[in-house]
Protein backbone atom coordinates (compact mmCIF):
# COMPACT_ATOMS: atom_id res chain seq x y z
CA UNK A 1 0.00 0.00 0.00
CA UNK A 2 1.25 3.47 -0.85
CA UNK A 3 -0.10 5.62 1.97
CA UNK A 4 0.06 9.38 2.30
CA UNK A 5 1.81 9.59 5.67
CA UNK A 6 1.61 12.67 7.84
CA UNK A 7 2.53 13.84 11.33
CA UNK A 8 0.56 15.81 13.87
CA UNK A 9 3.50 18.12 14.36
CA UNK A 10 2.52 19.02 17.94
CA UNK A 11 3.04 15.35 18.85
CA UNK A 12 6.78 15.87 18.47
CA UNK A 13 6.71 18.31 21.43
CA UNK A 14 9.11 20.65 19.67
CA UNK A 15 8.83 24.27 18.55
CA UNK A 16 6.69 24.32 15.41
CA UNK A 17 9.44 25.20 12.95
CA UNK A 18 11.74 22.56 14.41
CA UNK A 19 8.92 20.02 14.28
CA UNK A 20 8.27 20.77 10.62
CA UNK A 21 11.92 20.14 9.80
CA UNK A 22 11.86 16.84 11.67
CA UNK A 23 8.68 15.85 9.84
CA UNK A 24 10.33 16.49 6.49
CA UNK A 25 13.56 14.76 7.53
CA UNK A 26 11.85 11.52 8.58
CA UNK A 27 9.84 11.25 5.40
CA UNK A 28 6.41 12.67 6.16
CA UNK A 29 4.50 14.03 3.20
CA UNK A 30 2.11 16.20 5.17
CA UNK A 31 1.29 17.43 8.66
CA UNK A 32 -1.46 18.71 10.91
CA UNK A 33 -1.08 21.50 13.46
CA UNK A 34 -3.10 22.96 16.34
CA UNK A 35 -4.37 26.50 15.77
CA UNK A 36 -5.75 26.90 19.28
CA UNK A 37 -2.83 28.39 21.20
CA UNK A 38 0.38 30.38 21.15
CA UNK A 39 1.82 31.60 17.87
CA UNK A 40 -0.66 29.50 15.87
CA UNK A 41 -3.81 31.03 17.37
CA UNK A 42 -5.63 33.06 14.71
CA UNK A 43 -5.58 36.21 16.83
CA UNK A 44 -1.78 35.93 17.11
CA UNK A 45 -1.22 35.27 13.42
CA UNK A 46 -1.82 38.21 11.09
CA UNK A 47 -2.05 37.76 7.34
CA UNK A 48 1.67 38.18 6.72
CA UNK A 49 2.52 35.55 9.35
CA UNK A 50 0.06 33.12 7.79
CA UNK A 51 1.57 33.56 4.34
CA UNK A 52 5.06 33.17 5.79
CA UNK A 53 4.11 29.95 7.58
CA UNK A 54 2.66 28.49 4.40
CA UNK A 55 5.82 29.39 2.48
CA UNK A 56 8.02 27.77 5.13
CA UNK A 57 6.28 24.41 5.15
CA UNK A 58 6.07 24.33 1.36
CA UNK A 59 9.79 25.02 1.13
CA UNK A 60 10.26 21.82 3.16
CA UNK A 61 8.20 19.87 0.64
CA UNK A 62 5.29 19.38 3.03
CA UNK A 63 1.55 19.76 2.63
CA UNK A 64 -0.87 20.85 5.35
CA UNK A 65 -3.45 18.05 5.56
CA UNK A 66 -5.57 19.83 8.18
CA UNK A 67 -5.53 22.27 11.02
CA UNK A 68 -6.88 21.33 14.44
CA UNK A 69 -9.34 23.79 15.90
CA UNK A 70 -10.26 21.89 19.05
CA UNK A 71 -11.26 24.50 21.61
CA UNK A 72 -12.55 21.89 24.07
CA UNK A 73 -16.23 22.70 23.95
CA UNK A 74 -19.26 20.43 23.82
CA UNK A 75 -21.34 21.47 20.84
CA UNK A 76 -24.54 20.47 22.64
CA UNK A 77 -23.88 23.12 25.32
CA UNK A 78 -25.26 26.28 23.70
CA UNK A 79 -23.89 28.67 26.31
CA UNK A 80 -20.37 27.22 26.24
CA UNK A 81 -20.34 27.09 22.46
CA UNK A 82 -21.46 30.71 22.16
CA UNK A 83 -18.29 31.74 23.99
CA UNK A 84 -16.05 29.62 21.74
CA UNK A 85 -17.80 30.03 18.39
CA UNK A 86 -15.88 33.19 17.40
CA UNK A 87 -12.64 31.24 17.93
CA UNK A 88 -13.90 28.38 15.77
CA UNK A 89 -14.94 30.73 12.97
CA UNK A 90 -11.62 32.57 13.10
CA UNK A 91 -9.80 29.24 12.92
CA UNK A 92 -11.81 28.24 9.84
CA UNK A 93 -10.77 31.48 8.12
CA UNK A 94 -7.17 30.89 9.21
CA UNK A 95 -7.27 27.35 7.82
CA UNK A 96 -7.96 28.79 4.36
CA UNK A 97 -5.09 31.27 4.69
CA UNK A 98 -2.69 28.51 5.77
CA UNK A 99 -3.50 26.43 2.71
CA UNK A 100 -5.75 23.66 4.03
CA UNK A 101 -9.35 22.70 3.36
CA UNK A 102 -9.97 20.59 6.49
CA UNK A 103 -10.14 21.63 10.15
CA UNK A 104 -10.60 18.88 12.73
CA UNK A 105 -12.22 19.31 16.11
CA UNK A 106 -13.93 17.44 18.93
CA UNK A 107 -17.63 18.17 19.40
CA UNK A 108 -18.07 16.41 22.75
CA UNK A 109 -20.38 13.59 23.75
CA UNK A 110 -24.16 13.67 23.82
CA UNK A 111 -24.32 11.24 26.74
CA UNK A 112 -27.65 10.66 28.48
CA UNK A 113 -30.23 12.30 26.23
CA UNK A 114 -33.69 10.84 26.87
CA UNK A 115 -35.61 13.52 24.98
CA UNK A 116 -33.04 14.00 22.21
CA UNK A 117 -32.50 17.67 23.07
CA UNK A 118 -28.72 17.42 23.35
CA UNK A 119 -28.36 15.66 20.02
CA UNK A 120 -30.68 18.18 18.38
CA UNK A 121 -28.67 21.07 19.82
CA UNK A 122 -25.42 19.51 18.61
CA UNK A 123 -26.81 18.99 15.11
CA UNK A 124 -28.03 22.61 15.00
CA UNK A 125 -24.57 23.84 15.99
CA UNK A 126 -22.96 21.63 13.35
CA UNK A 127 -25.36 23.02 10.76
CA UNK A 128 -24.44 26.60 11.62
CA UNK A 129 -20.68 26.04 11.72
CA UNK A 130 -20.71 23.58 8.85
CA UNK A 131 -22.44 26.08 6.59
CA UNK A 132 -19.90 28.72 7.61
CA UNK A 133 -17.02 26.37 6.81
CA UNK A 134 -18.52 25.20 3.51
CA UNK A 135 -18.90 28.78 2.30
CA UNK A 136 -15.13 29.08 2.69
CA UNK A 137 -14.27 25.76 1.07
CA UNK A 138 -13.48 24.08 4.39
CA UNK A 139 -14.77 20.82 5.87
CA UNK A 140 -15.11 20.86 9.65
CA UNK A 141 -14.19 17.27 10.55
CA UNK A 142 -15.42 15.99 13.89
CA UNK A 143 -13.18 13.42 15.54
CA UNK A 144 -14.44 9.96 16.41
CA UNK A 145 -14.32 8.34 19.82
CA UNK A 146 -17.11 9.48 22.11
CA UNK A 147 -20.01 7.92 20.21
CA UNK A 148 -20.46 4.86 18.05
CA UNK A 149 -19.99 5.40 14.34
CA UNK A 150 -23.72 5.03 13.72
CA UNK A 151 -24.61 7.54 16.45
CA UNK A 152 -22.16 10.09 15.09
CA UNK A 153 -23.53 9.58 11.60
CA UNK A 154 -27.07 10.28 12.82
CA UNK A 155 -25.94 13.54 14.44
CA UNK A 156 -24.10 14.67 11.31
CA UNK A 157 -26.92 13.70 8.96
CA UNK A 158 -29.40 15.65 11.09
CA UNK A 159 -27.20 18.74 10.62
CA UNK A 160 -27.82 18.55 6.87
CA UNK A 161 -24.77 20.53 5.76
CA UNK A 162 -21.99 19.73 3.32
CA UNK A 163 -19.47 21.44 5.60
CA UNK A 164 -19.24 18.65 8.18
CA UNK A 165 -17.15 15.49 7.82
CA UNK A 166 -15.28 13.05 10.02
CA UNK A 167 -11.72 12.88 11.27
CA UNK A 168 -11.46 9.14 11.93
CA UNK A 169 -9.32 8.18 14.92
CA UNK A 170 -9.45 4.39 15.32
CA UNK A 171 -7.57 4.36 18.62
CA UNK A 172 -10.13 6.60 20.31
CA UNK A 173 -12.82 4.11 19.37
CA UNK A 174 -10.77 1.08 20.46
CA UNK A 175 -9.90 2.65 23.80
CA UNK A 176 -13.55 3.42 24.54
CA UNK A 177 -14.80 -0.01 23.61
CA UNK A 178 -16.37 0.71 20.22
CA UNK A 179 -15.91 -1.41 17.11
CA UNK A 180 -13.65 0.82 15.00
CA UNK A 181 -14.03 -1.27 11.86
CA UNK A 182 -17.83 -1.11 12.02
CA UNK A 183 -17.58 2.62 12.74
CA UNK A 184 -15.53 3.06 9.57
CA UNK A 185 -18.19 1.23 7.59
CA UNK A 186 -20.93 3.33 9.17
CA UNK A 187 -19.17 6.62 8.44
CA UNK A 188 -17.41 5.71 5.17
CA UNK A 189 -18.00 8.59 2.74
CA UNK A 190 -18.00 11.13 5.60
CA UNK A 191 -14.35 10.35 6.43
CA UNK A 192 -12.15 13.17 5.10
CA UNK A 193 -9.11 12.84 7.38
CA UNK A 194 -7.61 10.20 9.67
CA UNK A 195 -5.32 9.97 12.66
CA UNK A 196 -2.86 7.09 12.78
CA UNK A 197 -2.89 6.27 16.49
CA UNK A 198 -3.09 3.00 18.40
CA UNK A 199 -4.44 1.98 21.77
CA UNK A 200 -5.64 -0.84 23.98
CA UNK A 201 -8.61 -1.34 26.27
CA UNK A 202 -8.20 -3.68 29.21
CA UNK A 203 -10.83 -6.00 30.65
CA UNK A 204 -11.47 -3.61 33.54
CA UNK A 205 -12.32 -0.78 31.13
CA UNK A 206 -9.06 1.09 31.55
CA UNK A 207 -7.32 2.15 28.38
CA UNK A 208 -4.08 3.62 27.14
CA UNK A 209 -2.44 4.82 23.98
CA UNK A 210 0.47 2.72 22.72
CA UNK A 211 2.97 3.02 19.84
CA UNK A 212 1.61 2.39 16.38
CA UNK A 213 1.22 -1.30 15.64
CA UNK A 214 1.20 -2.39 19.29
CA UNK A 215 -2.49 -1.93 20.07
CA UNK A 216 -5.91 -3.11 19.07
CA UNK A 217 -6.40 -1.20 15.83
CA UNK A 218 -4.79 -3.84 13.61
CA UNK A 219 -3.51 -1.43 11.02
CA UNK A 220 -3.13 -3.77 8.02
CA UNK A 221 -6.80 -4.74 8.25
CA UNK A 222 -7.92 -1.22 9.14
CA UNK A 223 -6.02 0.47 6.31
CA UNK A 224 -7.22 -2.12 3.82
CA UNK A 225 -10.81 -1.48 4.90
CA UNK A 226 -10.48 2.29 4.49
CA UNK A 227 -9.11 1.71 1.02
CA UNK A 228 -12.08 -0.49 0.16
CA UNK A 229 -14.39 2.24 1.45
CA UNK A 230 -12.78 4.76 -0.90
CA UNK A 231 -10.59 6.73 1.49
CA UNK A 232 -7.41 8.00 -0.17
CA UNK A 233 -6.43 10.85 2.15
CA UNK A 234 -3.69 11.29 4.72
CA UNK A 235 -2.82 9.04 7.67
CA UNK A 236 -1.60 11.56 10.22
CA UNK A 237 0.41 10.09 13.09
CA UNK A 238 -0.65 11.36 16.49
CA UNK A 239 1.31 10.41 19.61
CA UNK A 240 -0.04 11.84 22.85
CA UNK A 241 1.76 9.56 25.31
CA UNK A 242 5.24 8.12 25.80
CA UNK A 243 8.62 9.55 26.73
CA UNK A 244 10.19 9.47 23.27
CA UNK A 245 7.83 11.31 20.93
CA UNK A 246 10.33 11.85 18.12
CA UNK A 247 11.45 8.23 18.24
CA UNK A 248 7.89 6.91 18.41
CA UNK A 249 6.76 9.09 15.52
CA UNK A 250 9.80 8.17 13.43
CA UNK A 251 9.08 4.47 13.96
CA UNK A 252 5.42 5.07 13.15
CA UNK A 253 6.35 6.65 9.80
CA UNK A 254 8.44 3.58 9.00
CA UNK A 255 5.60 1.30 10.15
CA UNK A 256 3.00 2.93 7.91
CA UNK A 257 5.31 3.04 4.93
CA UNK A 258 5.93 -0.68 5.40
CA UNK A 259 2.26 -1.64 5.13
Amino acid sequence: MDLKVGIFVDSLRLPIDEGLKVAADIGAQCFQVYVTRGEMLAANMPAAARADFAARYRDLGLQLSATCGDFQVNFSDAEALAAKEPLLRAAVDQTVDLGASIMTTHIGAVGDDPDGAKAAGMSAALKRLGDYAAERGVTLATETGLESGQRLREIIEAADTRGIGVNFDPANLVMRGFDHLQAARDLKELIVHTHAKDGVRDADGSHREVPLGEGGVGFPTYVALLGELGYDGAYVIEREAGDDPVGDVTRAVEFLKGL
